[in-house]
């Protein structure tokens, strides 16, 4: 009912009895109502507080979280002081994803109760020191909500942000470098002022010899750029290839307002990018690019066509592109552009097709050269039989006959026709004030034009008449002859008009041009006030004065401050301290190594990659790092990066708390940081499927590449890093002598780290006590042995894939061998047997079409010559599921026919047996708990519960190998996935009676629930 908009709240009462369930599921419903109705019943809320108050307690991680996040939606004063308690111990919390929710609460109670602000400052001072890429962004949000004036609680973890940001998720990408471009504005002195020294090069006129010469010595001072500034920069560079719009348009202004001018440019290919999205996008991106393009036009040149305007565009795009082609109009591609515009003005929305005419007069205002082109153009549109556009053009031409008046009598006098057939008010007030101003060139015209006016001037508008008024007065001065008599009787008419403007003026007018004895000095200067020179109007564009609000923000948009918007500070003079951001590192390496032994130090220090040397060296000091780089070295630094916080935790005290908390993502780090240890076969191979080479990393690689591996490589890398742990064992003297020989792929930036190694590695360097100790510290995977074994069970049950009787007499059948892919080692081998039913000969049996989900791949089997009547042929295919048990569907065809053909795989037949010790299962199996682990009970006679029964049911459904077991009471099973290689553990433990516990383990946890979902039915069954 919620998902479908209708209201539910009155069933508040009933839904909040269950919130004591101990099913989890229907738990985690119904905080996802009290969430939604909380606020509104905040009375019956507060019956079940207590409740809440003991799922803060909850071994499981997603109903601590839902617990926090009910508690801060209930919006009463009262709980206050519970909800700042649940907080703080939610902020120490061992889960990231609780902390996560605990930025989120910070949020909800300082908008409840502002006077906690000190209370929170504190709590997100320490999340700030999260080294947990999940709560990054969330911690990040709760400061700008809070406290964004503390640039203070930034300096120490302004580096650690910096290297993080690759690995956050999108919206907490958006909010950090929002965050960190006012951070840099308060920070760095201003990388345009090298720019600003070549324009500023005029003398002042009292200044002597000596004072300029001592000005020109001080803009002579190299400006150097501070390493952090450089370090936000080509940190966040690599996000421009990000699939998401709000996270490119977050580093486009970021390199707007704080990257040197020289290297804006690279932002206009990512956000040309973004034009091909939806039209909400395409708005802001170009309300932005508007902006940027009256400032640095060259930015956009390339790209001029890309700004075309599509039939399909509604008109608020249109606009907008009409505005970015003005500012870039130049001498160069003018021609083009106004042949583009003649199109655009038959266009048949009206709208569009004024804003061109008026786009057509301001390029003709900016460009001298075409001015005449332009004015041309603009009268023969005053024959177009659409009313709207000769209005326009009258408008458009009257600003710019306003330029240069004297040349253009002709014109004047062909639109004082058209008088006649124009009836949009604006048009033909333009006409008779144009007429007014140049009375004197067109002195037959303008006289008649007035007697035209004067007939109809009841009916006009209440803007013509005006202009009937004014034309009247100009005359009256200048041709009182032919027109006094018209004049008085029009003033006459306005005297009596039901329009107060009309009257006042009129009587004004009067006043000024009829000389009487109660006229005052005023009626001396009447022809000069009237027939004064009028300055040209200047036509400008609506971006011009939007600079001032920060680009991508809705103040922008609107064009007026909204709302808790941030104001971007100025460039300081002096930059301020950089060692503010300088982090004390716990030296405990140094106590670990003893003197003299720098040989092996050099040797240890060359094991490491470039990247984390220089990395290392930016994080303990700002002055350490080298301003001019390589383009490979800041590849190379871009690509360590985000792995930094994973190798500082290593080297830095915590409490007990926070390290519990990093064991899993430091076990991550480790894995995802040897995984670039395989052989040379494997990553051609890999390299093949989907790596880049580092050279990809620039502008112009793709964005769908570098979006894809934020959100997946972290669980892909730490996959294939399990797939290949005894290949890791053998290439470890191969990698010591030569680390950075492997390229960089886009699947490895989600590390940012190509090689790395753990702490405890250069054990020559310890003493023998503290390697004893470290021992049990190490938490690579380089000592288990997790390999891939052959199946326990292969089932001989086939499946039809083509009945005889749709196949016309062919008929095929399919089985799972359970063996490895001979055509890749992320396939399911599949084996086909073709039976021809018929009495002839089939010919050319083969594989036709394939209809296959997003990344499914398919190797199929050479075609079949002949197939002999009564005969039957076994071929194998291999079938890359993705770890899913989606259709492959596919057509089998013969030299005749082709037939729609169908392969879903059981779930159990998408795994790979592996053998590892009890050890190995229990260590992966504590990895992998929360959220990647599924558990039922199980009910079933005992005689079903004996260990040989358990096991021919499991291996009968999974492909899984048998983990030696010291219990008799539990069985153990292990198996990887076939594509990513993500362990797959399943425990069957047996309780008192005829009771059973089913937990799979995995990071995969569709599969987990699937595979779940078909053992339980098998294992109750007798």
């Amino acid at each position: 009912m919620i998902a479908k908009g209708k209201n539910a709240s009155e069933l508040f009462p009933a839904v909040v009895k269950n919130v004591a369930s101990k099913n989890i599921e229907i738990k985690k419903l119904v905080y996802v109502y009290l969430v939604r109705y909380a606020e509104e019943q905040q009375d019956l809320a507060l019956l079940s507080i207590s409740t809440f108050q003991r799922a803060l307690k909850d071994p499981n991680q997603l109903i601590r979280a839902s617990a926090l996040r009910v508690l801060s939606s209930i919006r009463v004063p009262i709980i206050v002081p519970i909800m700042m308690l649940a907080i703080k111990e939610a902020s120490a919390d061992l889960s990231p994803y609780v902390r996560k929710n605990a930025a989120h609460a910070i949020q909800k109670l300082y908008s409840l109760d502002p006077e906690q602000k000190e209370m929170l400052i504190e709590v997100i001072e320490k999340l700030l020191k999260d080294k947990s890429t999940l709560v990054a962004g969330s911690v990040v949000m709760a400061f700008e909500e809070v406290c964004p004036d503390r640039i203070d609680l930034i300096h120490k973890n302004y580096r650690k942000l910096c290297n993080l940001l690759v690995d956050v998720e999108e919206w907490g990408q958006v909010v950090i470098i929002h965050m960190l471009t006012r951070y840099a504005r308060t920070q760095f002195v201003s990388p345009w002022k090298e720019d600003d020294g070549l324009e500023d090069n005029e003398k002042n006129f009292y200044e002597s010899d000596d004072e300029q010469k001592e000005k020109t010595d001080q803009r002579k001072k190299p400006y150097t750029m501070d390493p952090d500034h450089r370090l936000l920069i080509r940190n966040t560079k690599p996000l421009l290839q990000s699939r998401n719009a709000a996270v490119v348009m977050a580093v486009a202004q970021l390199y707007w307002h704080i990257s040197p001018k020289s290297e804006v440019g690279i932002i206009s290919k990512s956000l040309v990018r973004l034009l091909r999205s939806n039209r909400e996008v395409q708005y802001i991106v170009l309300q932005n690019i508007a902006t940027m393009s009256i400032q640095r036009k060259g930015m956009f040149e390339p790209y001029l066509k890309s700004f075309y305007v599509r039939s399909t565009d509604p008109t608020m795009i249109k606009t907008l592109k009409l505005e970015i082609l003005t500012n870039l109009a130049n001498e160069a591609n003018i021609s083009t552009l106004l042949r583009e515009f003649q199109t655009y003005v038959k266009s048949q929305d009206k709208q569009f097709a004024a804003a061109t005419i008026q786009t057509i007069g301001r390029c003709a205002t900016n460009i001298s050269e075409v001015t005449d082109t332009c004015l041309n153009g603009l009268v023969c549109l005053l024959s177009n039989r659409d009313e709207i556009v000769v209005a326009e053009s009258v408008v458009v031409i009257k600003k710019l006959l306003q330029m240069q008046p004297a040349q253009h009598g002709e014109i004047i006098k062909h639109m004082a026709k058209l008088l006649d057939s124009i009836t949009v008010p604006v048009a033909r007030a333009s006409i008779l004030w144009l007429i007014g101003e140049n009375c004197e060139r067109v002195p037959k015209i303008a006289p008649d034009v007035l007697r035209k006016m004067a007939k109809s001037f009841t009916s006009e508008d209440d803007l013509v008449k005006l202009q009937i008024l004014n034309l009247g007065a100009k005359l009256y001065l200048t041709n009182s002859r032919q027109t006094k008599l018209l004049t008085q009787y029009i003033l006459n008419l306005g005297k009596y008009d039901q329009n107060y403007d009309i009257r006042d003026r009129t009587r004004f007018i009067r006043q000024l041009i009829v000389p009487n004895e109660k006229s005052g000095a005023l009626s001396k200067y009447a022809k000069k006030i009237f027939l004064a020179q009028k300055p040209a109007p200047l036509l400008e564009s609506p971006f011009k004065d939007r600079d001032h609000f920060q680009l991508g923000t809705l103040s922008h948009t609107l064009n007026t401050k909204a709302n808790g918007y941030l104001e971007l500070s100025n460039w300081p003079e002096v930059a301020p301290d950089p060692s503010v951001r300088n982090v004390e590192i716990i030296e405990l390496a140094k106590e670990w190594t003893p003197a003299g032994k720098t040989k092996k130090d050099n040797a240890a220090k060359k094991f490491y990659s470039e990247s984390e040397e220089e990395e290392d060296s930016s994080d303990s000091s700002s002055d350490s790092e080298s301003e001019s780089e390589s383009a490979s070295g800041e590849q190379d630094e871009e690509g360590g990066s985000s792995d930094d916080s994973s190798e500082d935790s290593s080297s830095e005290h915590r409490s007990d708390s926070e390290s519990a908390s990093e064991v899993g993502d430091k076990r991550t780090a480790k894995r995802n940081s040897k995984s670039n240890g395989k052989s040379d076969s494997e990553d051609g191979e890999k390299e093949n499927e989907k790596s880049k080479t580092s050279d990809s990393f620039s502008a112009d690689s793709g964005s769908e590449e570098e979006s894809s591996s934020g959100s997946e490589s972290e669980s892909e890398s730490e996959f294939e890093s399990r797939k290949v742990a005894k290949e890791k064992e053998k290439n470890k003297t191969k990698q010591d002598r030569n680390p950075l020989t492997k390229d960089v792929s886009l699947l490895d930036l989600d590390d940012f780290n190509p090689v790395s190694t753990p702490v405890a590695f250069p054990t020559p360097a310890l003493s023998p006590s503290l390697i004893a100790d470290l021992e049990g510290l190490n938490l690579s995977t380089s000592s288990s042995v997790i390999s891939v074994n052959t199946p326990v069970f292969v089932p001989v049950k086939t499946h039809v894939l083509l009945h005889r009787m749709s196949g016309r007499g062919l008929a095929a059948h399919y089985f799972f061998p359970r063996q490895p892919c001979i055509f890749g080692d992320k396939m399911v081998s599949i084996q086909i047997t073709l039976n021809n039913t018929t009495d002839r000969k089939i010919e050319n049996i083969h594989i036709g079409g394939k209809k296959l989900p997003m990344g499914m791949q398919m190797h199929v089997f050479n075609p079949i010559e002949s197939l002999e009547p009564e005969g039957s042929i076994t071929v194998s295919v291999g079938i890359d599921f993705c770890d899913s048990t989606q259709t492959a569907s596919f057509q089998l065809c013969t030299k005749d026919d082709c037939f729609n053909v169908n392969i879903q795989p059981p779930v159990g037949e998408l795994l790979l047996p592996v053998t590892m010790s009890e050890k190995d299962f229990k260590k992966e199996q504590g990895m992998l708990t929360g959220m990647n682990e599924t558990s039922t009970v199980i009910i079933a006679a005992p005689q079903n519960f004996t260990p040989s029964v358990i096991l021919q049911k499991v291996v009968n459904v999974a492909n899984v190998g048998v983990v030696p077991s010291g219990q008799d009471n539990i069985h153990r099973f292990a198996a990887k996935t076939v594509h990513s290689g993500s362990l797959m553990l399943v425990t069957v433990e047996l309780k008192e009676g005829s009771t059973a516990q089913l937990i799979i383990n995995t990071e995969r946890t569709v599969i987990g629930s699937v595979l779940l979902r078909e053992l339980k039915p098998v294992l109750s069954q007798g």
